[in-house]
């Protein structure tokens, strides 16, 4: 079965665009080392939960929206070697540098699949 990493930010909705450009070229290098999905999505029809909900897990703002990620792998031993050359790339590295969003507030966690269908 297959291996997922998640992530869930906030990110201003002046910023979107900007995010869109360095989510597409982070994109094309995981797939380059082997990634076989990379997914960027932006809320649609998110409301904020009186307890819990996407925005108040990252603390959105009224000026802010969630984007939902994931990266799909063979397995975790693949995603670690993806990662692992992702992290060296200075294409991806760069974009590090002036990310479009508040990165202390993003959540983010590797997922085993339990069930694919």
């Amino acid at each position: 079965m297959s291996y997922v990493d998640g992530f869930v930010i906030a990110v201003p909705k002046a910023n979107v665009e900007a995010y869109r450009e360095i989510a597409r070229k982070a994109g094309a290098v995981w797939k380059e080392y082997g990634a076989l999905a990379y997914v960027e999505t932006l809320a649609d029809d998110v409301p904020y939960g009186e307890r819990t909900s996407f925005p108040r897990a990252v603390q959105a703002t009224e000026d802010e929206t969630v984007i939902f990620s994931w990266i799909v792998y063979e397995s975790r031993a693949k995603r670690d070697a993806v990662n692992a050359k992702v992290m060296a790339d200075p294409r991806v590295m760069a974009g590090f540098e002036n990310m479009p969003f508040d990165t202390k507030r993003m959540i983010f966690g590797g997922f085993e699949t339990i069930i694919e269908m």
